[in-house]
């Protein structure tokens, strides 16, 4: 089952032409994917290689610093919460005026000065806005299976507003699982979960142990180190939003004794976006619906790191 995770070339999406034949080739390969397994892989993505390693690199610099460097921002966790230590970064591009103009405590002004230098925060900030630009490319394909025009992304992500995170996973030498499957009596480094929001795009370092589930038989299978791919999967906003067609997947991380890294990006739609069961699916609006920075508390709320 080595194929189990499929590899999709999405280059012709990057072009931002959705309308030739290879890219709505490309928009059905993601279709089948996100319908069977709910995980890829993608490669012609647009991101080098060298600004992945460059951002790895800053992640490593960071776990390696001084405890007092890690509790300047209150995105850390220590690995005492949850077996790895963890950043959350949102979005870079926030200014302190922009706290006054969005009435929500979940849109914060990340001052980093203090936690890295200069030139690591333009490179933060340039692969937020990638990564970013890349989700809304994938996102933007799932429209164009409705046939409705792209550009309605735009009601559901608003940069500023956005509630989309970048984290840095650090996984240390753990002493312990952090988890032992009550499935197949595997050892865990991070817990079996499903995501939150429309899409996590991830990179993996080669030490790899992501393992996604299959849905038909259950058995969980290895998400294979590719440096040229990063890994997507779909969330619970997605499943919500295309009423059960694409179908948030559990995924678990097996544990391991020597240190790794994931850079995991997780795309949630603006905290005021009303999640409609009718944006993709339907003519008419609904009044039905959760506004998504509801949504996203109930989803989080198993998650031990949030409830610090």
């Amino acid at each position: 089952m080595k194929n189990f995770i499929p590899t999709i070339n999405i280059s012709s999406l990057i072009k931002n032409n959705f309308n030739t034949t290879k890219s709505l080739k490309t928009i059905k390969k993601i279709e089948k994917a996100c319908i069977e397994v709910g995980f890829f892989q993608v490669i012609g993505h647009g991101i080098s290689i060298k600004e992945i390693n460059n951002i790895c690199r800053i992640g490593n610099k960071f776990f390696n610093s001084s405890i007092e460097n890690k509790n300047i921002y209150r995105g850390y966790f220590p690995n005492t919460v949850n077996g790895k230590e963890g950043l959350d970064l949102g979005d870079l591009s926030i200014r302190p005026h922009n706290i006054k103009n969005y009435k929500s405590k979940y849109i914060e002004y990340l001052n980093l000065n203090k936690s890295f230098n200069r030139s690591s925060i333009k490179s933060l900030s340039n692969y937020f806005d990638n990564i970013f630009s890349l989700s809304e490319v994938l996102f933007q394909g799932i429209i164009k299976l409705y046939e409705k025009d792209i550009k309605i992304s735009e009601q559901a992500f608003s940069r500023i507003k956005t509630l989309s995170t970048l984290r840095f996973n650090y996984y240390p030498n753990q002493v312990k699982p952090v988890e032992i499957s009550k499935q197949d009596g595997v050892a865990l480094g991070c817990e079996t979960h499903v995501d939150s929001g429309v899409f996590t795009i991830l990179y993996q370092d080669k030490k790899g142990g992501l393992q996604v589930q299959n849905r038909k038989n259950k058995k969980w299978y290895d998400v294979p180190f590719n440096k040229n791919a990063l890994i997507v999967n779909t969330g619970l906003a997605l499943e919500y939003l295309s009423k059960g067609k694409f179908k948030a997947t559990n995924h678990r991380v097996l544990w391991n004794k020597t240190k790794r890294m994931s850079v995991p990006f997780f795309f949630e739609p603006s905290y005021d976006f009303k999640m409609n069961p009718s944006f993709l699916n339907g003519s008419k609006t609904s009044k039905k619906g959760i506004i998504f920075q509801n949504f996203l508390k109930n989803s989080l709320k198993k998650f031990i790191e949030y409830q610090r």
